[in-house]
């Protein structure tokens, strides 16, 4: 592997993939365990630092929000959150600035990426805000976990220029170059499918395998189940749905799943057999162990009525299928040494 610059600013790039996949995860971890409103108000909680401890305290908190009495430990799972999303945007601003100081020296230095990911985690901080802010909306919740797995997409990407070079064309089926981009679509489609089940508290809506409550084929009402224009004013914990359209949701991500399986499967394929090169062959092997590996925490879900370390895990290799996808992508369109 080849450093286009200051090797420290490579290692800087993995630490900050490293730290935001911790964060995706630590996220899902929060949300699952239905702590996103343990701390009612942004960026205190309470108008604390950190979380009420004392008796007066959390008297005093109780009386400001008596709608949401406070719960220490949800509390302190929340913050701990913001606190890793605001050193992971400490970290950004921090790369921004010394690629410019970096393209000094050295005219090759990639500037547009750590430049573009100041004002993104500006916003992923402000769609946070907007998730306690508007209790948990379902269309906020979605987009702080899509623009967090952007974030986290674009810091690997800047990894991978830093340590490969810039993209350069290369000899390459054109069949796979076809196909690598559509499958990130459909893994990205799939994530925003699986964010929308979990926002809106539809996992356990099917608790069968392969069916869903006795029938393959449920009454299903997609109008209901897919409205964006849901009114902001109510709380969202714990979800507003009827049945019938949480069960939509349901078996939409059944389908997505089996949708994503075919087209990540069939890359993975052409990987091995057509990649020309090692890592892309590697790559291709590694995005079928996870595809695997991500059925397998799907259908566990469903069998065992969503165990916390299993969803967590589901939600983990999401985010690591999608950036081998990503990879795959770069090292296709990258003269590989």
């Amino acid at each position: 592997m080849k450093q286009t610059s200051s090797p420290w600013f490579g290692h800087l790039c993995m630490a900050a993939t490293l730290l935001t996949l911790f964060i995706v995860v630590l996220g899902a971890y929060v949300r699952l365990s239905h702590a996103g409103l343990g701390c009612p108000d942004w960026p205190g909680c309470y108008g604390h630092l950190g979380v009420p401890q004392t008796p007066e305290d959390i008297a005093r908190a109780n009386a400001a929000f008596p709608e949401r009495p406070v719960e220490v430990a949800k509390g302190w799972k929340e913050m701990v959150h913001r606190y890793f999303a605001s050193s992971l945007g400490l970290v950004l601003i921090g790369l921004g600035i010394w690629s410019w100081v970096l393209r000094k020296s050295n005219p090759s230095q990639q500037t547009l990426i750590p430049t573009l990911l100041i004002p993104l985690v500006c916003l992923q901080g402000a769609f946070g805000m907007w998730t306690v802010t508007l209790k948990v909306h379902p269309v906020f919740v979605t987009l702080h976990l899509l623009f967090g797995l952007l974030t986290l997409s674009l810091i690997w990407l800047m990894w991978l220029k830093q340590v490969y070079g810039a993209m350069k064309p290369n000899r390459i089926p054109a069949n796979l170059r076809r196909l690598a981009p559509i499958a990130i679509v459909v893994v990205i489609l799939q994530i925003a499918l699986g964010g929308w089940v979990s926002t809106n508290y539809a996992a356990l809506h099917c608790t069968d395998f392969p069916t869903c409550q006795g029938e393959y084929w449920p009454e299903m009402d997609f109008a209901d189940a897919f409205n964006v224009f849901l009114p902001i004013g109510p709380d969202y914990e714990g979800g507003h749905l009827d049945n019938t359209s949480r069960v939509t949701i349901h078996m939409t991500h059944r389908i997505g799943a089996i949708v994503t399986f075919l087209f990540v499967l069939l890359l993975c394929v052409r990987c091995y057999f057509t990649g020309k090169h090692a890592l892309i062959r590697k790559s291709g092997a590694i995005a079928f162990a996870l595809l695997l590996t991500q059925i397998g925490l799907g259908i566990s879900n469903v069998i065992f009525s969503l165990p916390m370390a299993v969803a967590v895990a589901h939600n983990g290799v999401a985010a690591l299928l999608l950036l081998t996808l990503i990879a795959i992508n770069f090292f296709i369109r990258t003269k590989l040494p």
